[in-house]
């Protein structure tokens, strides 16, 4: 996960990471461990975050 990009994009949409949360319908607790530390969580966790911030999962993997 990068965490970096994450983070960045969080900013440019003006969210926490609670309301990154509600909005991607996941826990707080996985928004933490992908911001925290750069955790990857299940695919289609990363696709809901993806989807709230506007860009493709890969785009937030290390790839």
């Amino acid at each position: 996960m990068d965490k970096k990009k994450l983070f960045d994009l969080m900013a440019v949409k003006g969210l926490t990471q609670a309301e990154l949360a509600e909005k991607a319908g996941v826990s707080r607790a996985s928004v933490w461990a992908m911001v925290k530390k750069g955790r990857s969580s299940r695919p289609d966790t990363v696709g809901k975050v993806a989807r709230v911030l506007g860009v493709k999962p890969s785009e937030l993997l290390d790839m």
